[in-house]
């Protein structure tokens, strides 16, 4: 009975340790990036197309100060030029528009840019966006300063819709 009890013990605690590591390699992946009291989450955009021009890329930003802040500006090495945008429904119709002030980020608060909300657009790609890629950027704020960040590519039908990115062509 007493080698019963010892094997169960054991295999929970060998459980145990399997949750912990696959934690901790996901929180590695997953990687921050800071400026400042602003931290940035899991950068990430989607493969694209053959030809595509346009690209959206999604991140949380974190500021665990005491002051807000504002994103006001970011840049990509892939894109001509990189424009913070929102999607919203307007009388049943999703639009997307540039932001061009930045966007705050409250003061011990969140920002998600998240598919049909407030989004990053990489606009005049150089080249297509491929699943595993990774590529550079940098997001400025008002008050934290700039942050360098590394953008994951995800799979093409990584949940983001591409509703409205046709008037960037």
């Amino acid at each position: 009975m007493m080698h019963h009890r010892f094997r169960m013990l054991f295999a929970a605690t060998a459980l145990a340790a399997v949750a912990l590591a696959a934690l901790s390699t996901q929180h590695a992946i997953a990687a921050d990036f800071k400026a400042g009291d602003i931290s940035i989450e899991a950068p990430w955009s989607r493969a694209t197309p053959g030809g595509a021009k346009v690209a959206a890329g999604y991140l949380t930003i974190k500021n665990g100060g005491a002051t807000p802040d504002r994103l006001v500006s970011v840049t990509a090495d892939i894109a001509e030029r990189t424009e913070i945008h929102e999607m919203s429904m307007t009388d049943g119709m999703m639009k997307m528009r540039e932001v061009p002030g930045g966007v705050a980020v409250p003061a011990g608060g969140s920002l998600a840019l998240a598919p049909m909300g407030y989004h990053l657009m990489f606009l005049g790609l150089k080249k297509p966006l491929k699943e595993g890629d990774t590529f550079a950027g940098s997001l400025t704020f008002e008050k934290a300063g700039t942050a360098a960040v590394t953008f994951e590519v995800r799979g093409l039908g990584a949940a983001t819709p591409d509703a409205g990115a046709e008037h960037h062509r």
